[in-house]
């Protein structure tokens, strides 16, 4: 019996890890960024990628296409992997807020606001450009059509307004830990 219910909470592990995969897949075919990241970061949390049972069962296409997600994480040089990505987006679209944020601070502490006695153009320029992007993300408003037919809107605004979030990396560990012990 108790080979049985680790072969059912395995199996539960491969489902939520599909499905979670299947949401990010959602969030970038509808340019949210913003949650793609989030979601494909969670994936990749130690406490997840750790669990190799749960990764050799997932379907061959699924690991294939969490690659390339991953690909559009990657940070070198300076996110331009994502950076070409979100280049080719057209409006309306919900950028990685915190690579701008990263942006407008090395913009801001960067350069000098005044050089010389005179306002420091290029940097009022790169400024501008960076909240040109923002503004040009949502010039544009959301049009669903293309949205999957949902049942019941009501149900998935409860659960996503009761969704229980663990932020405590020592907790997750924990739990990854008794999902999968480690091999001995």
């Amino acid at each position: 019996q108790q080979c049985s219910h680790s072969s059912s909470v395995l199996t539960q592990a491969v489902v939520s890890t599909q499905s979670t995969g299947k949401i990010a897949q959602h969030c970038r075919d509808f340019q949210n960024m913003m949650a793609f990241f989030g979601i494909i970061m969670g994936l990749s949390n130690i406490a997840i990628s750790r669990l190799t049972q749960t990764w050799e069962k997932l379907p061959s296409k699924f690991k294939k296409l969490f690659k390339e997600f991953e690909t559009l994480l990657d940070p070198t040089r300076n996110h331009r992997t994502y950076r070409l990505a979100v280049s080719k987006q057209e409006s309306p679209f919900i950028p990685f807020m915190p690579l701008l944020m990263k942006d407008m601070t090395f913009i801001f502490e960067g350069n000098k606001t005044i050089i010389d006695g005179l306002i420091n153009f290029e940097k009022m320029h790169m400024i501008a450009n960076t909240i040109r992007y923002i503004r040009c993300a949502r010039k544009e408003a959301f049009v669903g059509d293309n949205l999957p037919l949902v049942k019941n809107r009501a149900d998935i605004r409860y659960y996503v307004r009761h969704l229980h979030v663990i932020d405590n990396q020592r907790t997750l560990s924990q739990l990854s830990h008794r999902l999968e012990k480690r091999p001995e």
